[in-house]
């Protein structure tokens, strides 16, 4: 006997209510596991460009630096190597020049940038034994110090190897630019010279390749 169009309906509400719904009419729950396996795929592919980019590898490998792996005749002047051993930061080294070029020095390298207070030698000797340019400079002129800023702003080299700090221990006026072993001391701000100095040697003389940013 043919079943009534109400004899259905309360069939289908009581197969409702007990759970007993075809699997075609059935909501298809969200794939949770998909959903989390997208989400740790998008975490690592941005992980992986922004360690590219952080080791110089995003866009045509290692970081550029300087084009002699050694002293340049004429490019500053040469001092005799020290030992290079970790000293406790926050102890003293005794070094042959001032600013000094090697040594012993602490565990942890500055930063690159553009220091106006002094940075500790011990602190950026580090830097020295990762190829970094330390720029030490005693302005009493705060004109003199923004201009020294403008024309390292100007040194592409300067933003991955250069750290520029306030320096009491040369004469007013001085500026020296120091790497590993190699150091060279003018008067003023001689934006040529700088250049010079990052051209040949950022990111080639020391025991290590390292940039500072």
């Amino acid at each position: 006997m043919p079943v009534s169009r109400r004899r259905r309906g309360r069939a289908a509400t009581r197969a409702a209510r007990s759970g007993n719904v075809p699997s075609s009419n059935r909501r298809k729950p969200t794939n949770k596991l998909y959903l989390v396996a997208s989400i740790v795929i998008a975490v690592l592919v941005i992980a992986s460009f922004a360690f590219a980019s952080f080791t110089g590898g995003g866009g045509g490998g290692k970081t550029q630096s300087g084009s002699h792996n050694e002293y340049r005749e004429g490019v500053g002047i040469q001092h005799p190597i020290l030992t290079s051993d970790h000293i406790t930061e926050g102890s003293r080294a005794t070094y042959n020049s001032a600013p000094p070029t090697s040594g012993d020095h602490w565990p942890i390298p500055a930063r690159c940038g553009f220091y106006e207070e002094i940075l500790p030698d011990e602190l950026v000797v580090h830097n020295m034994e990762h190829g970094n340019i330390v720029i030490s400079y005693n302005l009493p002129l705060e004109s003199d110090v923004s201009d020294l800023r403008s024309a390292l702003d100007n040194i592409d080299l300067n933003s991955a190897w250069g750290i520029a700090r306030a320096y009491d221990q040369i004469p007013s006026g001085q500026i020296t630019l120091s790497t590993w072993g190699v150091s060279d001391t003018f008067l003023g701000i001689d934006e040529d010279r700088i250049k010079q100095f990052f051209d040949s040697y950022a990111g080639n003389l020391g025991p290590e390749t390292v940039p500072c940013y």
